[in-house]
């Protein structure tokens, strides 16, 4: 794979989602999911002041309850994403988004059968980047409000990870993204999503903090 250019390859179907675990409440994860936000939420330390500050708007939005978990919920809802490292830190996976065509990390909504804001984003993760073996480290690098088109408008609460990839892992482009591409973590690619590249240097901090 190359250390700078994308790879685009043919699209293939997005990697099926594992049905819930025997002895789950059911398909509805919403309760468990929110319980779970608001848990890691309140006892995160945030990486910058501004992912405080939206950190702190997103425990107000989740004051509502588990329907602010919810695409539907137009005051905002929640979402996990995943910067995406190689096995030794040294290039960045990023997807060039089909709808409005930034470089932008792997993530996406939370669906009704995630119950934890670590297990959306790896879920994400494995769906748009098409590789197996992924590892997520369970606490937050960032947290991003941002406003989005959902529903005729509203604002994507947006929970950050962590995800490494393992040696020699291999992309494929979802039909979620026109092209996936690895990059050195100092040569980000243009045009670039706003706040991804505040996500560099605490991926990178938890990744040392995972091989150290």
């Amino acid at each position: 794979m190359p250390d700078v250019s994308p790879t685009t390859v043919p699209t293939v179907p997005s990697a099926p989602r594992p049905g819930p675990l025997a002895g789950d409440p059911g398909p509805d994860g919403r309760p468990a999911l929110h319980a779970d936000a608001v848990a890691v939420l309140t006892g995160w330390t945030a990486t910058s002041q501004a992912a405080a500050a939206a950190r702190d708007r997103t425990l107000e939005l989740l004051a509502a309850g588990p329907v602010a978990t919810d695409r539907g919920h137009l005051p905002g809802h929640l979402t996990a994403s995943a910067l995406v490292l190689d096995a030794t830190g040294s290039r960045v996976l990023l997807c060039l988004h089909g709808k409005f065509r930034r470089w932008v990390q792997l993530g996406g909504h939370c669906e009704g059968d995630d119950r934890t804001l670590a297990g959306a984003a790896l879920r994400e993760a494995t769906e748009e980047s098409g590789i197996p073996g992924l590892v997520i480290d369970p606490v937050p690098i960032d947290v991003d409000v941002h406003p989005v088109a959902c529903q005729g408008g509203s604002l994507h609460h947006d929970v950050r990870f962590a995800v490494f990839a393992p040696p020699g892992a291999v992309e494929r482009v979802s039909d979620e993204s026109e092209a996936l591409g690895w990059f050195p973590p100092d040569r980000l690619p243009e045009p670039l999503a706003g706040a991804t590249a505040r996500l560099v240097a605490p991926a990178l901090a938890a990744l040392a903090r995972r091989t150290g």
